[in-house]
């Protein structure tokens, strides 16, 4: 597969054209620790099942689910219910992002209080510990070590101050590019640094997502393509393994809940299977977000509400675990889909791997 070295050369995307203007490539993400190119003993999968108001159900047992691989059943080597009446018995951690990048002050204004909300109820005792960083022009600023304190992550926010932007959201196609860069990179970062840890972490995004270039004017070359296509894999890998998912929290609210960007990502939800169909969309922060098994969630004024739903996915969940199949080459996609046996039940995973030889 294409490794993240090869993956160095990803994001020199936009060698192409707007009108008559040329579109900067921008520089690689930060090397980091890549996943392996074949996935080695068996694969853990968490899973996620709510009621039709959205609830977590606790309770079920192995035999209430089923697995398909490429739409076979597949036996399930080890199954665990975490959570509810459970005592959760492995790791679970959350990390908040706060996209100052991508997102608007007046947004940004309107998350400080209800985070604080957030992180002071019930006496600011959290289920797991949670760690709260700020992406700004300047990289990635932590707030605080992981802990069950909300009290104290809330002191530490409150001294955390907004950073004035070298890249205006006005800026246009080129300062898109720009803040998907920033992005990206502190996507890689963030994610090859909890990709080790054991457990299972959530990455909540509050933000609307960077620009996906969905234009006709934007052009890609066929190597640009390739690098684009080792970028897919190799993040879906380290997400997998690291077992990591992902959320996108847009905290724009309601007066902007009809905008396009809330749906334009829809168009690049399905696996990207081959070289050819590999788009700077399949790498939005929604696209990844529903790729993992996490929620996309716009539309509202509640952004505490919101975050908090995201947190409520480690306080109950499964962990199946299951062989992944061999293929014939590299980086063949396959399909996973998992059923719970009881009607009027929806559920989470992620929706696939990348399998080979």
């Amino acid at each position: 597969m294409m490794r993240r070295s090869a993956i160095s050369l990803l994001l020199a995307v936009f060698a192409g054209s707007v009108g008559a203007q040329v579109v900067p490539s921008p520089p690689p993400p930060p090397a980091a620790p890549g996943s392996p190119a074949i996935h080695a003993g068996p694969m853990e999968l968490d899973v996620v099942v709510t009621d039709r108001s959205g609830h977590a159900v606790p309770g079920l047992q192995q035999s209430d689910f089923t697995l398909l691989d490429n739409g076979r059943p597949t036996n399930l080597l080890s199954f665990e219910a975490m959570g509810g009446s459970t005592p959760q018995n492995e790791p679970v951690q959350a990390l908040i992002v706060i996209d100052e990048i991508n997102t608007g002050y007046v947004a940004i204004s309107t998350v400080r209080p209800q985070l604080h909300a957030l992180l002071t109820q019930n006496g600011g005792h959290l289920p797991f510990p949670v760690t709260v960083v700020f992406i700004t022009d300047t990289g990635i600023q932590q707030v605080n070590q992981p802990t069950t304190d909300g009290n104290q992550i809330d002191a530490l926010v409150a001294k955390q101050q907004s950073t004035l932007r070298a890249i205006d959201q006005s800026a246009g196609f080129y300062g898109g590019a720009d803040r998907l860069q920033i992005s990206l990179k502190a996507l890689y970062s963030l994610t090859s640094t909890l990709a080790p840890l054991p457990g299972h972490k959530l990455m909540i995004w509050v933000s609307q997502g960077w620009w996906m270039f969905n234009n006709p004017n934007v052009y890609i070359s066929e190597q640009q393509r390739k690098n684009f296509f080792g970028a897919i894999v190799d993040l879906s890998n380290t997400l997998r393994d690291g077992r990591i998912t992902m959320y996108a929290v847009d905290p724009h609210g309601t007066e902007d809940a009809g905008s396009m960007r809330n749906v334009e990502w829809e168009d690049f939800v399905k696996p990207v299977r081959e070289v050819k169909r590999a788009n700077p969309g399949n790498l939005a922060l929604q696209v990844l977000s529903t790729d993992s098994g996490g929620l996309v969630l716009y539309g509202s004024n509640n952004v505490g509400g919101e975050i908090s739903q995201c947190l409520d996915d480690g306080k109950v969940f499964y962990r199946i675990t299951f062989d992944v199949q061999h293929a014939d080459a590299p980086n063949t996609w396959h399909d996973l889909t998992v059923k719970v046996d009881k009607p009027g039940l929806k559920i989470r995973a992620r929706n696939g791997y990348y399998a080979g030889p």
